[in-house]
């Protein structure tokens, strides 16, 4: 039995039709991955307390950029971080040219250096975290904890 050829067009047309259908997600199951992976935009006073003593790996937030054509997108994060440890070490300066001393604790440091003046820090990509150090009187950036094999 031979087959013509429009017979032929539809039954392989037909065949890739039905192999197309169901190969991708549902529009919303795709569009929720997206959305909580972005980070630009979005704000932050989630701040924690600095302990030198529990070895998390302290930012440099320096700019590592081998490829030329993806290093604006790898030095986003780095920006990030200089700039807002930039917001807060002035926002310190300004707290220390009035009281005449930083703030003493982490607790204090949150209420009247971030809550008081609604400091909104942007949020780091890659997980990394903010941390306040009450020794030195900063902010640093801890790189997200390595993930278990």
């Amino acid at each position: 039995m031979t087959r013509t050829l429009p017979e032929v067009m539809c039954a392989v047309s037909l065949y890739v039709c039905l192999n197309l259908c169901g190969c991708m997600k549902p529009l919303d199951q795709q569009v929720k991955k997206t959305e909580t992976s972005r980070v630009i935009g979005k704000k932050t006073q989630d701040i924690g307390e600095f302990d030198p003593n529990a070895g998390a790996q302290v930012s440099d937030s320096k700019i590592h950029a081998t490829d030329p054509i993806t290093a604006p997108t790898s030095a986003y994060g780095p920006m990030l971080e200089q700039i807002s440890k930039t917001h807060i070490a002035h926002a310190l300066g300004l707290f220390n040219a009035t009281e005449g001393r930083y703030p003493n604790s982490y607790d204090e440091f949150m209420q009247r250096i971030i809550k008081e003046n609604n400091i909104q820090l942007p949020v780091l990509p890659g997980g990394k975290k903010y941390q306040y150090d009450v020794e030195n009187h900063q902010l640093v950036v801890i790189d997200a904890p390595a993930e278990a094999p």
